[in-house]
């Protein structure tokens, strides 16, 4: 990873070369820089052939093209670009008469998505300042602050002003490759700083969601957030529960999926803002030490999955956030007298009724997370033919991974895991004498034969 950008800038770009100070107030935005293509690092062979269309055809038809945002300010820290994002001044009905291959998605900001095969380019209109009405677009606020609705259209000064974080209000022009730098970006990547753009706590009432993109910049990137951008956040995480519970179900996938999910989850505790996600499995950790251990030791291993592209999936993960609840509450059923089995049952429905009213879990989901945890009162039952069955079962590994994580949380004595971890693994006879170590033996319970029913005795005419 690149520690600074001066290096990417020989020549006369003098005032590349000494950035001006990143935006401490709102009331002062920096200077404008423009840097010429001689003096950045960007290559149209760093931009898909997609995103290379859409900036053509809106630059031929008139129409200013720009690429924005985490693709620029990643290709400048060194890494390859993913996702690329479009802004443009053409209307979001301009742009969709541009491209048949594209639909406008959207009620609370428009835009347009043009598809290509599997890639999607987004492409967003120029946006004013929401306090501005131009005909039918206008900018809607709650009481609070919570941008409802954002459909104001202006100029490219104003739209790079009205993103979240100075790295990425920076803009790639396929007219000229130049490089457009409004709110001091460069110096703080150069810094190695996230900050907000304008009043953290202004911006932070429009869309709360902006709190968790800041954690997850912060951890993917290996920058500090800046003291102003960060301060607010103690006091506002409850924002959070003013979002839809789908909108952070989309948002929780970005936070943990992307490789860095260890560093996410502590920034997250750290700011207040775990617990508005997941309110149960924050109590339970306060109550048990071995439900944080869980939860981190599953961030780590998804984290290698990720990074050795091995597939993850979301069930797990939420089965490991939501156990420590789960078992806890199992627990406590059980001493009311309840038998263990519908007690685990009933509180998995419990504990999965709140989550969803603060994080949606959808069904292709939320069922096999379900079927991870009640599969965890299987395990123990290896007597007979009950240890092939539970073998069997499709949810069989994850469950299997997730004893191991309680064993090593210590929530668990250590022994269950490995024993199924011998048995998955063993031959025929080592099976058998797994299952003779538990008292079973399936060869002698499996084959036994049905007693033949004794024919009732003949009755004779007197």
């Amino acid at each position: 990873m690149f520690r600074g950008l001066t290096r990417f800038f020989p020549g006369s770009g003098e005032q590349v070369k000494t950035p001006p100070a990143s935006p401490q107030s709102p009331a002062k935005a920096p200077a404008l820089q423009i840097i010429p293509r001689s003096e950045h690092p960007i290559s149209r062979q760093q931009i898909s052939d997609a995103a290379l269309k859409v900036l053509y055809r809106l630059d031929g038809a008139g129409f200013g093209a720009y690429l924005v945002g985490g693709c620029i300010r990643d290709a400048l820290l060194g890494k390859m670009p993913k996702d690329f994002d479009v802004a443009t001044d053409a209307t979001p009905e301009q742009v969709r008469d541009l491209f048949r291959n594209s639909r406008l998605i959207g009620r609370r900001f428009r835009i347009v998505h043009v598809r290509f095969g599997r890639e999607v380019i987004e492409v967003t209109t120029f946006r004013g300042k929401p306090q501005d009405e131009h005909g039918e677009n206008i900018a809607h606020q709650s009481d609070d602050g919570l941008l409802l609705r954002d459909n104001v259209w202006g100029s490219i000064e104003e739209d790079a002003l009205r993103r979240d974080f100075t790295v990425n209000a920076l803009y790639y022009s396929i007219a000229d490759f130049s490089l457009h730098d409004f709110a001091g970006g460069i110096g703080d990547i150069n810094a190695r700083t996230l900050r907000l753009i304008g009043d953290p706590a202004t911006r932070y009432r429009e869309d709360p969601v902006r709190m968790l993109r800041a954690v997850r910049f912060a951890a993917k990137l290996d920058f500090e957030i800046a003291p102003d951008t960060e301060a607010p956040m103690f006091e506002l995480a409850p924002l959070l529960l003013q979002i839809p519970p789908a909108r952070l179900f989309d948002e929780a996938l970005k936070l943990f999926m992307s490789g860095h999910g260890l560093v996410t989850f502590q920034l997250l505790s750290y700011y207040g803002l775990f617990g508005m996600l997941f309110p149960e499995a924050e109590e339970a950790m306060a109550d048990e030490p071995w439900v944080e251990a869980l939860i981190e030791q599953a961030l780590i291993n998804t984290d290698k999955r990720i990074a050795e592209e091995r597939p993850v999936t979301p069930a797990f993960l939420f089965a490991a956030f939501l156990w420590g609840p789960v078992a806890l509450q199992a627990m406590a059923l059980e001493n009311e007298g309840m038998p263990s089995v519908p007690a685990l049952q009933l509180a998995a429905q419990q504990v999965s009724a709140r989550q969803l009213q603060h994080v949606s879990i959808p069904k292709r989901f939320g069922m096999p997370m379900r079927e991870i945890w009640e599969l965890q009162a299987r395990l123990p039952m290896r007597r007979g033919k009950r240890a092939f069955q539970t073998r069997e079962h499709p949810r069989f590994r994850a469950a299997f991974d997730l004893l191991l994580l309680r064993e090593q949380a210590g929530e668990l004595p250590r022994g269950l895991g490995d024993w199924w971890e011998a048995f998955q693994h063993g031959d025929e006879h080592e099976q058998r004498r797994l299952l003779q170590k538990v008292g079973g033996d399936p060869a002698s319970q499996g084959d036994r034969r049905r007693k033949k029913r004794r024919k009732p005795p003949r009755k004779f005419d007197q």
